[in-house]
């Protein structure tokens, strides 16, 4: 076991995890010259598309080191704010973290917040400047942030590049002699820590786990302590490129299970592995994913439900950060009440469901969940507008805050004020980092940041600001519901919760949008936004009209008069008993207004 080392890379976005990666495998020979390619451990279209990374990987590594054989288990991890619980997951694998830093952008948002996630695990961490052969690297300034962060020395810091594999031999021997082999005995009752899961079609559920104690082989029976079943260990293995059949898997490694599983409920992520005959204890200390954006997930036909919630269950296999349960919606018919840890995620999600399962879906408007306390005394958790109880039933409504980290050059700090201080935020701290860096710490309602803030963020700062987010809990809120009706008729999949000083303003720009949207009818229809029995915005669109009186020709008026209320009459019965189509586009167009 002392021979075994467990690392991740970790990083801010586009750091170059993935690229050092892929000197590190080169360099170990781990795989061969024809199938390397760059960011060989992104295997998913999406991933190689958007050229991020999504999901963590992990691949073993066989290094020699002053004529000793090391085994090296790598995980590569996403940078993103919204896939942190990929990092945190793979965290819990490791004993040590290589912590990559760009030469030419120094320290982001998310390599503190990355980091600090590695410290709250007791990890070694390695800093490692990366692209130290670009034109822009300021090595000198890089380092020193490091250091003030870190406070680790200066002959600490190893200097590479990822893409000319410049200091990858230096890397490989700090890993060998900084980071400690992992602890445990094989003698204890077997305990191995689930860390991500996938479905595969011909052989169930494949699980990925890291023994903590103990041995686990071929044929044990196997039990889930979290679901409290058995199984029998069909095969055993560690991940080189692809998954490679071991006898037994020793403690301290990670490595693959198949047990023949096919119902993806059974499979948790987090849970513990243990023998069945000598079970041990429950690995404590993982923590469950917190959903930061809920959104409705309907399939386009309502035939397609239960092919959709077999879609989702597997899909929630793969990336453990998905939860959902049912809902239904009058407008919509049967689907999911999905939530995701972000915007970006949310897409990523549906991206998938559509390539990966042929899934077309309608999503509907993101929002946060509110807690309402009724005048009973009552808490009630609300994730969608539908649950919202009776505005003459509520004491008060509180909403989540978040602790915002914006890093960025001091040209930019007007910007972002205006930017943050218009989304209700508060100022509450704002530090130099280096003389060209600024710290800014807002507290803001997430309820403001979930539809573009990013997007603006990076707009009003040329790309140079980053950004992390924290929960902090939940404040007291002015928030009121929303309605949409047509013809009085309330559209269930159009309501949205909001703050009150912005309702008015999206009541408007909503009713608007649909006034362009919606067919007209044979009859006048009217569209409008209210908060409870109020109504803060309206539009119409009028009826498609036929010239009765062209018949009428000469004589008195009352004669084209009397025609004209006949119609009337007929419009007002026929106003009844009519019913307005949504179309499709509707539901879309909430999504897009800015």
């Amino acid at each position: 076991m002392k021979h075994i080392r467990n690392f991740c890379i970790i990083a801010h976005i586009d750091h170059g995890k993935s690229t050092l990666a892929d000197r590190l495998l080169e360099h170990t020979k781990t795989i061969g010259e024809r199938d390397m390619m760059n960011q060989v451990l992104d295997d998913m279209d999406l991933e190689r598309e958007k050229g991020i990374t999504i999901k963590s990987h992990a691949i073993q590594i066989n290094y020699k080191h002053k004529g000793q054989d090391y085994v090296f288990n790598l995980i590569d991890t996403p940078g993103h704010v919204d896939f942190s619980y990929e990092v945190s997951r793979a965290l819990a694998a490791c004993e040590g973290a290589l912590l990559l830093v760009d030469a030419s952008q120094g320290i982001q948002a998310q390599t503190i917040s990355n980091l600090y996630l590695a410290i709250d695990n007791d990890l070694e961490i390695i800093p490692v400047i990366n692209k130290i052969d670009m034109d822009g690297a300021m090595i000198p300034e890089v380092k020193d942030q490091i250091i003030d962060l870190i406070g680790c020395k200066d002959e600490d810091i190893l200097l590479a590049s990822g893409k000319s594999g410049i200091g990858i031999e230096e890397i490989l021997t700090a890993i060998v002699e900084r980071i400690p082999p992992p602890t445990g005995s094989e003698e204890a009752p077997l305990q191995a820590l689930i860390f991500d899961s996938v479905f595969n079609s011909f052989r169930g559920i494949i699980i990925y786990f890291r023994i903590l104690n103990g041995v686990i082989r071929k044929g044990d029976k196997i039990r889930f302590l979290a679901t409290g079943e058995d199984y029998e260990a069909d095969e055993v293995g560690i991940l080189k490129l692809g998954m490679e059949e071991k006898k037994e898997v020793r403690c301290g490694d990670v490595g693959y299970i198949i047990t023949g599983i096919k119902n993806a409920k059974e499979v948790k992520v987090g849970d513990t592995l243990t023998l069945a005959n000598n079970p041990g204890e429950m690995i404590q200390g993982f923590e469950e994913v917190k959903p930061m954006v809920f959104a409705g997930i309907f399939p386009v036909s309502t035939d397609d439900f239960e092919v959709l919630r077999d879609c989702m269950e597997k899909l929630q296999l793969n990336d453990a950060s998905l939860t959902f349960e049912l809902e239904t919606s009058q407008a919509l018919g049967f689907g999911f009440r999905c939530g995701f840890l972000g915007l970006l995620h949310m897409e990523i999600i549906q991206e998938r469901l559509e390539r990966e399962f042929n899934q077309t879906v309608i999503t509907t408007v993101p929002n946060v969940s509110f807690i309402a306390h009724s005048s009973k005394g009552d808490k009630i958790v609300v994730n969608n507008p539908s649950e919202m109880p009776d505005p003459t039933k509520l004491a008060k409504i509180e909403e989540p805050f978040i602790k915002a980290q914006i890093i960025t050059s001091p040209d930019y700090i007007g910007n972002i004020m205006t930017l943050c201080l218009g989304k209700r935020g508060f100022l509450m701290n704002q530090s130099y980092l280096t003389p060209t860096r600024v710290e800014l710490i807002f507290e803001m309602p997430l309820t403001e940041i979930v539809f573009d803030f990013y997007d603006k963020l990076k707009s009003q700062t040329r790309g140079y600001a980053s950004f992390d987010y924290s929960p902090i809990g939940y404040r007291d809120a002015d928030i009121v519901k929303m309605d949409i009706l047509l013809n009085n008729e309330k559209v269930d999949a159009l309501s949205a919760l909001i703050h009150r000083s912005r309702s008015q303003d999206f009541g408007r720009k909503l009713c608007e949008k649909l006034k362009e949207l919606l067919p007209r009818q044979q009859f006048q229809i009217a569209i409008q936004a209210a908060i409870g029995a109020k109504v803060i915005a309206r539009e119409n669109i009028s009826a498609m009209r036929k010239d009765v009186t062209a018949k009428c020709y000469g004589g008195d008026i009352s004669r084209k008069r009397k025609l004209l209320e006949k119609q009337k009459e007929g419009k007002k019965r026929m106003r009844q008993i009519g019913s307005v189509e949504v179309p499709q586009e509707a539901f879309l167009a909430v999504l897009k207004l800015d």
